[in-house]
């Protein structure tokens, strides 16, 4: 290790990068690579959403905003979360505007989990939730779900991990990476035990809208979970908007207060622009429509393409994500992913990345064409005819 290395911080040198970003660097330089890799819709932004941002900078809308963000923001969410959910949020005091869910994950972890706390994770999951626990002292206790469950958090496997140090629980679903839902009575099961044991809940539904069977049910919205619930969302996925990074928490006043305190010193404000777009955005219902169900018939063609090639494949019912089984390969997940990205230019992320419970499966995200779909699936295919796996 060398002199500089040891002044970083113990924390920081512990983790270690994020394995979604490795593949996506070496893809990025080599010529005809096909990316099933990171999780970015491949549509534009939808025009009147790029126009409004337009005109907000010709009208000279260029200055901070306040900490919170846009107050007409905020009065769009509060009555769109209240029209789709029927839980209701003050716009002044308990939503907040955030640059991005990332932004918007971090702020809670640190605004309410002391050094020692534990948080209690589900995983296969999103690769941000262990680091950001880390980063603020936190313990992150992780719960394995499998295909045998759909992936599902079972209430009472969710009891058995609690401690008299447990804090909160995070809840992510629909699922990146697995595309798993729950249903209101998987839902309202856990309610009970987030009740009986007087938890908070970090309910990242940043996936909400890109559900195929079924209705997303928001958990603020269950009976005594509002107060405990920190809903976090944002425009990224379904409205195509991964560039303009923009997301908000939702939640109890003097949690989200405390998440402002923080964000006002290290983010100051979400940028005005994206904030412009973004109140256009929640008027776009017709052209969320249009992507989703594109995505929908994406998702059918890879769980079917990726199972005519010989991948056991649990069928996503939200997300935009296939997390089909590489078992029969012999292979582990990483030695896969690296194998095909060198052999055949495709690329997909190995789910050990996404918890210990994902080896033995690679995340293929369905965000792509039609085209490169089948392009994709092609060189699968013929990655493992060589290898006579199938």
């Amino acid at each position: 290790m060398s002199r500089m290395s040891e002044r970083v911080a113990e924390k920081v040198r512990q983790i270690k990068g994020s394995g979604i970003r490795e593949f996506f660097d070496i893809a990025q330089r080599m010529e005809g690579a096909i990316s099933l890799g990171v999780g970015e819709p491949d549509f534009v932004t939808p025009w009147s959403i790029r126009e409004a941002g337009i005109f907000s900078l010709e009208k000279g809308y260029t200055s901070y905003t306040s900490n919170w963000g846009l107050l007409e923001l905020r009065e769009a969410l509060s009555d769109v979360i209240y029209k789709e959910s029927g839980v209701y949020y003050e716009p002044e005091g308990e939503i907040l505007i955030t640059t991005g869910v990332s932004e918007a994950f971090d702020l809670v972890i640190r605004a309410i989990v002391n050094p020692g706390d534990e948080v209690i994770l589900h995983e296969p999951s999103y690769v941000s939730y262990k680091p950001c626990t880390a980063f603020a002292g936190g313990t992150s206790v992780c719960v394995d779900t499998g295909v045998e469950d759909e992936f599902k958090l079972r209430a009472d496997k969710l009891e058995e991990t609690i401690t008299e140090r447990t804090k909160a629980i995070i809840l992510s679903y629909p699922n990146n990476p697995t595309g798993a839902t729950l249903s209101r009575k998987d839902l309202e099961a856990i309610a009970d035990v987030v009740n009986e044991h007087d938890l908070l809940v970090i309910s990242d539904e940043i996936y909400g809208k890109l559900t195929y069977e079924g209705t997303h049910v928001c958990f603020s919205s269950l009976n005594g979970m509002q107060d405990r619930t920190i809903l976090l969302n944002g425009f990224s996925k379904a409205y195509a908007m991964t560039g303009w990074r923009l997301g908000y928490a939702a939640g109890n006043k003097e949690i989200i207060e405390a998440m402002m305190k923080i964000h006002q010193y290290v983010m100051m404000c979400a940028p005005i622009t994206a904030q412009m777009a973004a109140i256009e955005a929640l008027k776009c219902d017709e052209e969320v429509e249009r992507m989703v169900s594109e995505y929908n018939r994406r998702r059918r063609l890879i769980v079917k393409g990726l199972r005519d090639i010989g991948l056991s494949c649990f069928e996503p019912k939200g997300a935009f994500y296939a997390f089909p089984s590489i078992q029969i390969t012999g292979l582990t997940s990483a030695e896969f992913a690296k194998r095909l990205l060198m052999e055949e230019k495709v690329v997909v992320i190995p789910g050990s990345v996404f918890g210990a419970c994902g080896e033995g499966s690679i995340r293929c995200a369905y965000a792509v064409s039609q085209y490169e779909l089948k392009e994709a699936l092609e060189r699968i295919e013929r990655f493992l005819e060589r290898g006579r796996v199938v």
